[in-house]
């Protein structure tokens, strides 16, 4: 087995954050989603899978999914294709909930797993840094997700920070028509360079 799925099949097997699962309100089990690949030059660096990722074991399969690919430019069918991109959340497993918000992801995921996949992809040309927990992993010192995301010429052009594409986020993309104007486009030529799609 090669270094990519011989690390697949270990992440895929993890328990680690079980005790803490089943103390959630979900009181779920551990189901890491990550989609490692030594093909993709493109690697979707989010959070943490939510609730409907992890009763379906697919990456973005909801709303948040909707809109990724919608600033991307892809479809589903490009979005998940391995060859062309890969997805390693800052915890592969849905937290569970708290008083029905999202738990953060759980550092030990990161700290376990991370730089062995991130080694295992040397192929990645550009990673999408989705929301402030891994903003705050791959760029040192990062602050607010706004500032960091405003900033986006500075740490480019391998590394691209974006808000998180959350429904909940919709007043932010209002608040900051910078972000469609000049951040997409870059993005989405960006994509059709790496990937190879018109």
């Amino acid at each position: 087995m090669d270094k990519v799925g011989e690390l697949s099949s270990k992440i895929s097997s993890c328990r680690l954050c079980a005790e803490r699962f089943a103390a959630t309100e979900t009181a779920h089990d551990p189901r890491p989603v990550a989609w490692l690949s030594d093909q993709a030059p493109i690697l979707i660096a989010g959070q943490a899978p939510g609730a409907r990722v992890q009763a379906s074991g697919i990456p973005f399969d909801d709303p948040s999914g909707d809109r990724l690919r919608d600033w991307m430019g892809v479809d589903r069918d490009v979005f998940y294709d391995r060859t062309k991109i890969a997805v390693l959340p800052m915890a592969f497993c849905f937290p569970g909930y708290r008083k029905g918000s999202d738990l953060p992801p759980p550092p030990i995921c990161a700290a376990t797993w991370r730089q062995a996949a991130l080694d295992a992809m040397g192929q990645v040309q550009l990673t999408l840094l989705v929301g402030g927990y891994a903003q705050k992993w791959h760029l040192s010192g990062a602050g607010a997700v706004t500032d960091v995301v405003r900033d986006w010429r500075s740490v480019g052009p391998a590394v691209l920070p974006l808000p998180h594409p959350s429904w909940r986020n919709t007043a932010w993309l209002k608040k900051h028509p910078w972000f469609e104007a000049d951040v997409l486009p870059w993005l989405q030529d960006r994509v059709r360079a790496l990937i190879g799609e018109t």
